[in-house]
């Protein structure tokens, strides 16, 4: 008998080099596993940046066309004013017309040089509101253009934003596919563990 009263051979079995070895292939296969996972994660932030970039963008856009759209919209009720102005030109020549009629075109009163001075104020005003109009126009043109700049900005973005998520997608599969081998390889190797000490349980003194 032993100095513990025990019989001998009944004690657990150490634990030796290859439960190290076992213990440390274990611990690497999950640090490889939160690598991927890490990497992954990585590229998902890259995505849903370039989104939120696409985002405030396209935000941009939306409102470089409404702007685009009221610069339109103006500029036609400029134009909208031309007609009014164009009738009242053509009032006064027939105001004009009947004047001088009365005095056959001999002389020339202050209300027939009047009128002519309306037309050419008149005239002045529907050159004026056609200059503005088509500055309003070439406006919505430059902020039309932009927004089809910033167009081609975005669809850049989103394809970025595919790529990377595409890439975190790959590395989650791959740290998937990873842990059920290491935890297969992990549980096989346990089960065989246990096999072999209920083995040497059974027979403790081994092979003579």
């Amino acid at each position: 008998m032993n100095a513990g009263g025990g019989a001998p051979g009944t004690g657990l079995p150490s634990a030796g080099p290859s439960v190290h070895r076992e213990s440390r292939w274990i611990g690497q296969g999950y640090a490889d596993i939160t690598k991927l996972r890490e990497i992954a994660a990585k590229h998902d932030r890259l995505s849903m940046r370039n989104q939120q970039r696409a985002a405030r963008v396209n935000t941009h856009i939306e409102k470089l066309r409404h702007v685009a759209t009221l610069l339109r919209e103006k500029g036609q009720r400029v134009l909208g004013e031309i007609p009014e102005l164009e009738q009242e030109m053509a009032q006064h020549e027939r105001d004009i017309k009947a004047a001088n009629e009365r005095t056959a075109g001999i002389v020339v009163g202050s209300d027939v040089t009047n009128l002519q001075y309306r037309i050419r104020k008149i005239q002045q005003k529907v050159v004026d509101r056609q200059h503005k109009s088509r500055l309003l126009e070439l406006k919505a043109a430059v902020k039309t253009q932009k927004a089809a700049e910033l167009k081609v900005k975005v669809d850049r973005y989103l394809e970025a934003a595919k790529l990377e998520e595409q890439e975190a997608t790959a590395y989650r599969e791959r740290a998937d596919r990873l842990q059920m081998a290491t935890e297969s390889e992990a549980a096989s190797r346990l089960a065989a563990g246990r096999a072999a000490n209920e083995a040497n349980a059974r027979d403790p003194a081994g092979p003579q």
